[in-house]
């Protein structure tokens, strides 16, 4: 079955490139050209998004923001220039990659397919595991607290992922990010206490019982 790519980017010539481009790799391509666009084409349930972040009107991180607790498939920004304050941003609102315009068409297609390698190893997961009030669907990639659905977005889940995966164990920020985010993703561990104090956030409206336990100097651990 083919990978279907959205792109969403307001530059025509950028466009038609990725749209042939992609399309020659057998992808079934979505385009928009504006955030308004982009947020149609989403409900076609894309395999992955190329997002450009200078869209005028709805730009890409509204977008992404807007989406990301409805979707967990990875989301890469297209950006002509980044500042370290862009880039927190666009993590923590759920983005999964940075692309820095021009880029090469090899290098990006490679980062596609290496997300969508990811989400397919994440998707094969069946395993259920129950934790206090808690059922932890790795299969679905969501929380259930004694019925009610929690939805998370994908970065949310991974972390959810890897601390009750090793119960106890305690990651500090940089090892969090490191196996969240990637070695080479241009961005800063600070990202991680933000998508940890949104986890700590929904399942609270649930419970009162505290999974995620920050450990002073060191880092976090889900506990029983």
């Amino acid at each position: 079955m083919k990978n279907k790519i959205l792109i969403a980017d307001d530059e025509a010539d950028i466009l038609s490139m990725l749209d042939s481009f992609f399309r020659s790799k057998d992808y079934d391509v979505l385009m928009a050209s504006n955030g308004e666009e982009a947020l149609k084409q989403v409900e076609h349930n894309p395999d992955i998004i190329l997002l450009d972040i200078n869209m005028p009107g709805l730009d890409g991180l509204e977008v992404c923001e807007r989406i990301r607790n409805h979707i967990s498939c990875p989301i890469l920004f297209l950006t002509a220039r980044i500042e370290d304050t862009d880039k927190v941003r666009g993590f923590s609102v759920g983005g999964d990659d940075y692309i820095v315009k021009p880029f090469s068409l090899v290098e990006l297609e490679a980062r596609v397919r290496a997300h969508l390698r990811r989400e397919a190893r994440h998707n094969s997961e069946t395993q259920i595991k129950f934790t206090g009030d808690l059922t932890i669907d790795f299969c679905e990639r969501c929380l259930f607290c004694k019925g009610d659905k929690i939805t998370l977005a994908k970065k949310e889940f991974d972390i959810v992922e890897l601390l009750s995966l090793n119960i106890g164990q305690v990651f500090d920020k940089e090892r969090i990010y490191e196996r969240i985010w990637g070695y080479d993703s241009d961005g800063d561990s600070s990202v991680v206490a933000e998508h940890i104090r949104r986890i700590r956030a929904k399942i609270s409206t649930y419970t009162s019982r505290v999974y995620i336990e920050t450990v002073w100097g060191c880092g976090y651990k889900w506990i029983k």
